[in-house]
């Protein structure tokens, strides 16, 4: 097997048993292809409700988590935050909201071509309150949401002061929030914000979320996700006139001063972040190969890059290469968020029983018991 080198460094991660049913219930919106749902169904949950619009993700979604009665798949979020209602009751609500309104490569961009970001971008900025209508309604007892680095200091602040203010002030939860990066779990470097909530004050905190990151020597290199020479076909290997394209790109912004260009990596190499546009140039993570051109990352690649295939677990990509690198590079990191879910499971256990189970709730119980 080609995850044979991971043993060592990485933990094997096992989902738990289906015969004992479900600690608790949660919905899985602004899906993508279920990195955050496998953090969650690695401490007992079930899901019972999802959303995603990409008709590919979608794709992949369902090739890794064949679901059955007990769960509802949907594409559009915004008729279910129209009305709500139509969402089966949930104990812990998990969503990736569209990042790249908040995004620094989103803001450029959008400022670039004179287009709105944030909250003033119609068509993804304020899918955020779609997920505060639906909390309005459901009262879940947790949530966790996931957004880039850069949305604590969009418009100066403003984004994630409103966001906040929404979450506290107007739902009434208790908060805590804290930016991971994913470098003790994958070689990869990605930051990302992570917002906890609860309903009550159960005394949850990030405080002792240390002692969850895998200590400094066990941190993995690209080698250790990285298939053999032969499992890697020729197609992934740059063109001549495409690295030339590259090298002569980078030595322009080099003249200027700028650091814009391509990144090289060996090995020992601890990668940038994997952006959707990978597919483009694959310019941000190139691998060095001995006497021949660099190489882009196979999807293969990517998938252990952003921990979907680790340990024991294997990944299903029944889509294009160009498909599975916007797909994993628009996912979150999955250890980091299983370790995240772990840290939450005392407190998700806690309010869980401290809640009183609606009729619905029970029957899907039964259901899935």
């Amino acid at each position: 097997m080609v995850l044979k080198n991971l043993s060592a460094k990485i933990q094997r991660v096992q989902r738990p048993s289906k015969k004992a049913g479900p600690a608790f219930t949660f919905i899985d919106l602004f899906a993508g292809i279920g990195g955050l749902r496998l953090g969650f169904e690695a401490i007992g949950g079930k899901c019972v409700f999802t959303s995603e619009w990409d008709k590919y993700a979608q794709q992949t979604y369902r090739a890794n988590f064949p679901d059955g009665p007990g769960h509802q798949f949907a594409g559009d979020i915004r008729p279910f935050g129209a009305n709500p209602s139509l969402i089966p009751a949930h104990d812990v609500l998990i969503a990736g909201f569209p990042c790249q309104p908040f995004s620094l490569a989103g803001v450029s961009k959008k400022n670039a071509l004179g287009r709105p970001h944030g909250f003033d971008c119609d068509k993804q900025g304020t899918l955020f309150f779609e997920i505060e209508r639906i909390i309005r309604h459901h009262r879940p007892a947790a949530f966790l949401l996931e957004n880039v680095k850069n949305l604590e200091r969009h418009d100066k602040g403003r984004t994630f002061a409103v966001i906040k203010d929404t979450l506290t002030r107007e739902l009434g939860y208790r908060i805590e929030y804290r930016v991971i990066s994913s470098h003790p779990w994958v070689p990869q470097k990605r930051e990302r914000i992570f917002i906890v909530g609860f309903r009550e004050d159960n005394g949850f905190s990030f405080d002792g979320f240390e002692k969850r990151i895998p200590p400094q020597s066990e941190w993995p290199v690209l080698g250790d996700i990285m298939q053999s020479h032969n499992e890697v076909g020729q197609k992934y290997t740059l063109t001549a006139h495409l690295w030339k394209y590259l090298q002569d790109y980078r030595a322009k912004h080099e003249k200027a001063g700028h650091g814009f260009g391509y990144s090289l990596f060996g090995k020992n190499g601890v990668t940038r972040t994997l952006s959707a546009r990978y597919y483009k140039d694959g310019s941000e993570i190139l691998i060095e190969q001995k006497g021949t051109r660099p190489r882009r990352l196979t999807p293969r690649e990517c998938a252990r890059l952003m921990g979907f295939e680790r340990g024991e677990r294997l990944w299903n990509i029944p889509v294009s290469d160009t498909q599975a690198y916007k797909q994993f590079g628009n996912a979150v990191v999955v250890p980091v968020v299983e370790a995240i879910a772990q840290h939450m499971l005392p407190a998700i256990t806690k309010a869980v029983k401290a809640k009183p189970r609606t009729r619905k709730q029970m029957e899907l119980f039964v259901a899935n018991g």
